[in-house]
C-alpha cells in the first residue's frame, strides 16, 4: 500500500500570509526637525515624545502603519549630531545610524526653508547607502512669504537624486496624506512583519517611562532635561488600575532640588500630567508616584546607559 498524504483540512492549513508592501523607513534629520512630530501624525497617534527641545528623542522606536496594501515600519531615530563628546551622544548617534544600516527607504526631513551643514553631512551618508530617499521639506506653514518655497526647492532637487521631495508640516498634518503611498512604492514585496493592528515595538513601561520624561522635559529649562532619565521599578495591575513607580535620576544633587521644586510643586505637577496622559494611553485609572534621585554623571557613562534601559 502506498503511503499517500491527504490535504490539510481548512480547520489545520496555516492561514496564508498576505503578500504586501512591506519594509522598514528610518526617519532621520538634525536634531529639532520634526521627525517624531510627524511620525506621531502619520501614525495618527502618539508613539514618540515631542518637545521644543533638541535631542529629545533618544531610542530608535518603530512606529507600524499598517493597511490592505502595505506595512510601513517606521523608524523614529535620535537626530544625528556632531560636536557631543559624551556617552549619551555616542548612544543616540549609533542608534540613528543602525537605522539607516537596516532602511529600505529613508526619509530625510529638515526645516524649510534652510539647508544647513549638518543636513548635507547626513544626506551624504544617505547618498553613500544608495537607497531611495524622499526628502520632507518640513515646517513650510513658517515660510513668508510663500514664494521663497518653489526656488528653495528647486535648489534641493539639485543636492541628490531624490525619488520625491514633499513640502510639508508635520504638526499641522499639512499634505502629509499622500507620504504612505509614495513611501509604499520603493518597499519590497513581503508578507507583514508584525500583526497588523500592532503600532509600536515599545512596551507600555517604556512608554510610560517616555511620557514622565516628555513632561519634565517641557517644564525644565536650559540643559537640565539632557541630564535626566526615567526607569519604571514597578509596573502592575491591581483591581483594574495601573499601579505606577517610576524614579527619575539625575546627574548631581543640585538638579535633584530642581526637580523636585519648591515644596514639591514641580513634581507633583509634572506627575498629574503624566498621569493623566497615561490613563488616555493604557484606558484605565492610573496611580503613579515619583522619585528624584542621583546618579553621578550616568549619562557620561556606558555601562549606566545600558543600566538604564539605552541599548547598545
Amino acid at each position: 500500500m502506498i503511503d499517500q498524504e491527504l490535504p490539510e483540512s481548512p480547520e489545520t492549513a496555516a492561514t496564508p500570509q498576505p503578500v504586501l508592501r512591506c519594509g522598514f523607513v528610518a526617519i532621520v534629520g538634525r536634531p529639532n526637525v520634526g521627525k517624531s512630530t510627524l511620525l506621531n501624525a502619520l501614525l495618527d497617534r502618539k508613539v514618540s515624545i515631542v518637545s521644543p527641545k533638541p535631542q529629545t528623542t533618544r531610542h530608535r522606536i518603530l512606529g507600524i502603519r499598517s493597511s490592505e496594501e502595505s506595512q510601513i515600519i517606521f523608524v523614529d531615530t535620535p537626530g544625528l549630531h556632531a560636536g557631543g563628546k559624551r556617552a549619551m551622544n555616542r548612544h543616540m548617534n549609533r542608534a540613528a545610524v543602525m537605522s539607516l544600516n537596516d532602511a529600505d527607504v529613508n526619509l530625510l526631513v529638515i526645516e524649510g526653508p534652510r539647508w544647513l551643514d549638518e543636513d548635507q553631512r547626513i544626506l551624504d551618508q544617505l547618498v553613500a547607502r544608495g537607497r531611495p530617499i524622499i526628502l520632507a521639506v518640513n515646517k513650510v506653514d513658517k515660510i513668508t512669504p510663500r514664494e521663497r518655497l518653489l526656488p528653495f526647492i528647486e535648489e534641493l532637487a539639485r543636492k541628490a537624486q531624490f525619488v520625491e521631495i514633499i513640502p510639508m508640516s508635520g504638526l499641522k498634518r499639512s499634505n502629509i496624506e499622500s507620504l504612505p503611498g509614495l513611501i509604499a512604492k520603493h518597499l519590497p514585496l513581503s508578507p507583514p512583519h508584525f500583526p497588523l493592528d500592532q503600532v509600536t515595538d515599545r512596551s507600555p513601561q517604556f512608554q510610560a517611562s517616555e511620557i514622565v520624561r516628555e513632561k519634565l522635559t517641557l517644564r525644565l529649562h536650559q540643559e537640565l532635561p539632557y541630564g535626566l532619565t526615567v526607569e519604571i521599578e514597578r509596573f502592575a495591575e491591581e483591581d483594574g488600575r495601573l499601579l505606577i513607580n517610576a524614579v527619575i535620576w539625575v546627574e548631581r544633587a543640585g538638579q535633584k532640588a530642581i526637580v523636585i521644586g519648591h515644596g514639591g510643586e514641580q513634581l507633583k505637577e509634572v506627575g498629574r500630567s503624566a498621569r493623566i496622559e497615561m490613563s488616555e494611553l493604557f484606558g484605565r485609572s492610573v496611580h503613579l508616584e515619583l522619585w528624584v534621585k542621583v546618579k553621578e554623571n550616568w549619562s557620561d557613562s556606558e555601562a549606566a546607559l545600558r543600566q538604564l534601559g539605552y541599548e547598545s
